[in-house]
């Protein structure tokens, strides 16, 4: 059982945790939530069954987390972490951990420098797809891989599957960007579907992100993740083979090509009556990803989220980072500097920062 408190009140992500929490009652606990509006407080009271406080020191007061989940707006995101720090409690933090380079660095300088325990709840490379698509990078079978092409999500997510898809450190980089501009019927947002037929203007940015010997292509439309008339995309290129969306071309030798589907495996279709929830992805005859919160009914995005918390259980445990606070800063590093890139049109040299590992 792992029991974490939330600083987050009634945010749409503080909510995630609380749904997943209910999903997987044997494998989460919330201890109680930090939520400065009165009435959001009895709301989520009253919904979760859950106890609310309107400060931390009230929280840390009157419960024993294992772990605090950060789960504000990016300007009080850094506030919060180095109070946490201080304190010696360790923190899953909400992306980005903080809206500039300077705060970036002074959460480096702060917490990790003096050993703190922080890891970022970036949860797009945990997703079940991005998961297959990692391990069968991993496996070697499309060799060394040279080039991705990101078009899932903005900036930070953005550059976390592109550092993941090409095995990218804190290596330097060039970048080339671009903005288009164009017309399109306004989709679904964080409030719900449209409620009237709506034309807006749509933002399209585009980046280059050279690496030494790697290539990095983002490409991504404003609330396009959301969209129902725009797909998402991504494409993993190495010398013996190609990840292009779900499916896999490869080599089985220099003169035979193969063409494997990645195929989503659900139970409950059909005449099938073990529930309803992702089973795992398979290629062929082999399992490249298998849904370790089973029979949870759960989407993409909370099973990635709930994997997050499990591995935030392991880490203070004694287990590996998963995705640590200098990961995280070099993300949103290179997500600003790609849209410096994309606004002045001009090419962008990325420098090595002080988190950057040794």
């Amino acid at each position: 059982m792992i029991s974490f408190s939330i600083i987050g009140g009634a945010s749409f992500r503080a909510q995630y945790y609380l749904r997943i929490a209910h999903a997987l009652p044997e494998q989460f606990r919330v201890c109680g939530m930090v939520v400065r509006n009165e009435d959001n407080g009895l709301y989520l009271e009253q919904k979760w069954n859950i106890s609310t406080y309107s400060t931390l020191d009230q929280l840390l007061e009157n419960e024993k987390p294992d772990f605090v989940v950060v789960s504000v707006s990016g300007s009080a995101c850094p506030g919060y972490l180095l109070q946490l720090g201080e304190l010696g409690i360790p923190v899953l933090a909400e992306t980005p951990p903080a809206p500039s380079i300077e705060e970036l660095v002074t959460l480096h300088e702060k917490l990790t420098s003096r050993g703190a325990k922080v890891q970022v709840a970036e949860q797009y490379h945990l997703h079940p797809i991005q998961e297959a698509r990692l391990s069968i990078i991993q496996s070697g079978r499309i060799g060394n891989v040279s080039q991705a092409t990101v078009s899932i999500s903005h900036f930070y997510h953005g550059v976390s599957l592109m550092r993941k898809m090409l095995g990218i450190g804190f290596e330097d980089s060039i970048i080339r960007g671009m903005r288009f501009t164009a017309p399109i019927v306004a989709g679904p947002d964080r409030s719900g579907p449209p409620k009237e037929e709506k034309m807006i203007m749509a933002e399209r940015d585009l980046a280059w992100v050279e690496f030494d010997g790697k290539l990095g292509i983002y490409d991504f439309t404003k609330d396009q993740h959301r969209s129902w008339i725009r797909s998402n995309h991504l494409s993993v290129r190495g010398d013996k083979g190609e990840i292009f969306d779900n499916r896999l071309t490869l080599l089985t030798d220099y003169s035979t090509p193969a063409s494997l589907d990645l195929k989503r495996i659900n139970r409950g279709e059909e005449e099938n009556q073990e529930g309803y929830y992702l089973d795992g992805i398979m290629a062929g005859e082999q399992w490249i990803y298998r849904n370790p919160f089973v029979p949870a009914r759960l989407y993409d995005d909370e099973i990635a989220i709930a994997s997050c918390l499990k591995k935030m259980g392991e880490y203070i445990a004694g287990g590996p980072s998963f995705y640590s606070l200098p990961e995280a800063s070099q993300d949103q590093y290179l997500g600003l500097m790609m849209e410096k890139a994309i606004i002045s049109s001009e090419i962008v040299k990325t420098v090595r920062q002080p988190w950057a590992e040794v």
